[in-house]
């Protein structure tokens, strides 16, 4: 299985422990699917990560550990095709990654952009509730 994980989901597995995104980290980590990253994406993590607000919730290390892990565990995609269909433009490069990466699902939390495409060509998009019901029952 290839997934593609937003950085909202990559982000609240460090934040909350014992939720579903961090039940997908760990379903990662423990080898269940690969996961797909991009130039683009490593970039936006790290950004993401770096905010002042997220320091009293992430450390370093976690954050640090996160990025090398994804640098050296995940398949990196280079090639990505211009799309423009995400309600939210900075977030096509997440559609691009699915289709060059031949993603089976995009795990996102954001209800109001991604979520509401439900789908991008062979992709499915779903939330972190719905691709932990998927690893339970694969």
């Amino acid at each position: 299985m290839r997934v593609v994980l937003d950085t909202n989901i990559l982000v609240s597995a460090l934040i909350s422990p014992a939720g579903n995104p961090a039940i997908i980290y760990t379903a990662w980590k423990d080898g269940r699917f690969t996961l797909l990253t991009c130039r683009e994406l490593r970039q936006e993590l790290r950004a993401t990560l770096g905010k002042p607000r997220l320091a009293p919730l992430i450390t370093r290390s976690q954050a640090g550990r996160l990025v090398n892990q994804i640098g050296k565990l995940a398949e990196h995609v280079h090639s990505l095709p211009q799309v423009k269909r995400s309600p939210d433009p900075g977030d096509d490069f997440l559609l691009a990654l699915s289709e060059a990466g031949d993603a089976d699902y995009l795990v996102t939390g954001d209800k109001s952009g991604l979520l509401s495409l439900r789908r991008h060509k062979g992709t499915r998009i779903v939330s972190a509730r719905e691709f932990v019901a998927l690893l339970r029952v694969g």
